[in-house]
């Protein structure tokens, strides 16, 4: 075990992100239990490998070679991350949080990933080293199932479902030592699906209940605009790569909702399938690839025509996506 995660640590800390046009996109199945990796040129599968029960996130190291994928299990029944290595297409040794419940949300910041914990109102990160939990926050909201880290580790961002809020956590120095300030933004109920702007000012929170999105600025911490959007079930909301449009997802809609960054305005609704997911954007800004669970296929869409122009069969019910780098 020993071995396996001091090679686990340098796999991940080996290198920095390969160009973007070198990649390769990570999809996870619920129902085969399995992580896709899909070459971007083709859209056909690389290869696959098992990564237990219940994955619902997936986040990749900065150098391609190693990800992470949260075994969610309602929120509380499972403790575990798994571990694939993406360059020999296999499964690792499962990284157990207990006694933290309910993996969900992940990132990858400081070499290292992070991951909210939902049964536990907490998130934390893991040594790539040893395998254990390295550090561990609680938020004291219902729900913590999204989650954001700055690349220094100096901030974090959490979206808190039931408690229909979104957690600030900023790093300060009290005299001697660095300590945590929490500010806390209510936002509409269900909470769910959320993004930072390209540069860094708004946070847009996608309010599943409520069929509305909130717009935060980030350095007041402020709700600015509560933007109704006619559907509820928002699932995910991604901002694409140039900052023009926001894409929304509906868990149990057909279409794909696409706003204008800038006037708020409803740009196009998209029919992409029965209801939809995970949202990953190519870094190139070309292409969305959008997780129509039901319909067990990952939708392509062209983000200069906002046309559907391809379809990905990754395996049953598709959810969560990420980007590897190619090494």
């Amino acid at each position: 075990m020993k071995t396996a995660m001091t090679l686990l640590a340098a796999l991940a800390l080996s290198a920095t992100a390969a160009p973007a046009q070198t990649g390769s996109l990570l999809v996870l199945s619920k129902h085969d239990h399995t992580l896709a990796v899909i070459d971007p040129k083709t859209l056909k599968v690389v290869s696959k490998a098992p990564v237990g029960d219940d994955p619902h996130e997936v986040i990749a190291s900065a150098d391609g070679r190693i990800a992470w994928v949260s075994n969610y299990g309602g929120g509380w029944s499972l403790h575990t991350l798994a571990v694939i290595d993406l360059v020999n297409a296999k499964a690792l040794p499962s990284i157990d949080i207990a006694p933290l419940r309910g993996a969900h949300g992940l990132a990858f910041s400081q070499g290292k990933p992070w991951f909210s914990a939902e049964g536990s109102k907490a998130f934390g990160s893991v040594d790539p080293a040893t395998g254990k939990v390295d550090f561990l926050m609680g938020t004291g909201q219902d729900r913590t199932h999204m989650l954001w880290v700055a690349p220094d580790g100096k901030e974090f961002i959490t979206i808190n479902i039931n408690s229909a809020t979104v957690s600030f956590f900023q790093q300060v120095l009290a005299r001697d030592h660095t300590d945590w300030t929490a500010t806390l933004v209510s936002v509409g109920r269900g909470a769910e699906g959320f993004d930072l702007s390209p540069d860094g000012r708004e946070l847009w929170v996608a309010n599943a209940q409520d069929g509305t999105v909130s717009i935060i600025d980030r350095a007041t911490k402020k709700v600015t605009a509560t933007l109704s959007i006619n559907g509820s079930s928002a699932n995910r909301l991604k901002f694409t790569p140039d900052g023009t449009h926001v894409l929304v997802s509906l868990l149990r809609s057909p279409d794909l909702i696409v706003l204008d960054a800038k006037t708020h305005a409803e740009v196009k609704r998209l029919p992409i399938g029965h209801g939809a997911a995970g949202i990953q954007m190519e870094p190139t800004g070309a292409r969305a690839f959008v997780a129509c669970t039901p319909d067990n296929y990952v939708a392509v869409i062209d983000l200069k025509t906002l046309t559907v122009v391809g379809r990905i069969d990754a395996g049953g019910e598709p959810d969560g996506m990420a980007w590897a780098a190619r090494p």
